[in-house]
């Protein structure tokens, strides 16, 4: 059974192990209660709030898959050089409109882009889109159209607040400063293009539109009893 976290959509994703650290913990207090699903969706909850994100009230009482959704997952997720169209449809599909859409992808506030994923907008010309200065930023950090996939080679999202869930990079979208294709278009699509400017200029719409988008993305198609389980160990569907 090939995991989730084969498909390129995961690439860069890392320190799963503090997952499975929780759930042992989890575990010792109450055995086989908590899943691993709800572990992973509280986790994103408080670290919204440690980043300084809005609080967000989620429920409990989802179940762990008895199976690998590794199509699903390329099929459902969109991809960093998808089209806003497609990117909206998706998430429009399991409910999420589009003031919801454009919040999300405003979760690019923090972390950082690696360079695979950026690199074909610098090599072998600069996209017109990009910001001619952070352009020549970019290919400090990327000073190669072919890096390494398992080199850590990367630029954070936001230079000014990197590790402040905050609507710094709606700015940086004016500015012709973001690092994603699917991002930069934000600011040319005429359903997007106003959210991106309301988002820019408060913070706190952010917030509210961003915490009502996650809790419709953390309810998303939940596994009943018979389809789900609550795993022992998270990386791992339970024996039979």
């Amino acid at each position: 059974m090939e995991s989730e976290q084969e498909s390129d959509r995961s690439f860069g994703m890392r320190n799963f192990k503090y997952i499975n650290t929780i759930k042992e913990a989890v575990e010792k207090e109450c055995p086989m209660t908590v899943s691993c699903a709800d572990i992973v969706a509280l986790s994103a909850r408080d670290g919204i709030l440690m980043l300084g994100g809005p609080r967000i009230e989620m429920r409990s009482g989802r179940k762990d898959s008895k199976q690998s959704y590794l199509t699903e997952v390329q099929n459902a997720i969109p991809n960093h050089n998808d089209t806003i169209d497609l990117v909206l449809a998706r998430f429009q599909s399991i409910g999420i409109d589009t003031p919801g859409t454009v919040a999300l992808l405003g979760a690019h506030s923090v972390g950082r882009v690696h360079c695979v994923n950026l690199v074909h907008r610098l090599y072998p010309t600069v996209d017109p889109t990009l910001d001619p200065e952070h352009a020549e930023y970019l290919k400090r950090r990327c000073p190669t159209p072919d890096p390494d996939p398992k080199a850590v080679l990367y630029s954070r999202n936001d230079l000014e607040t990197p590790m402040i869930l905050d609507n710094m990079f709606y700015k940086n979208l004016l500015k012709h400063k973001g690092l994603l294709m699917v991002d930069q278009q934000l600011t040319a699509h005429p359903l997007t293009s106003p959210l991106v400017d309301k988002m820019a200029a408060d913070n706190g719409y952010f917030h509210h539109q961003f915490a009502r988008a996650v809790l419709l993305l953390s309810e998303n198609n939940p596994l009943n009893d018979d389809q789900g389980e609550i795993r022992k160990d998270c990386r791992y569907v339970n024996l039979v």
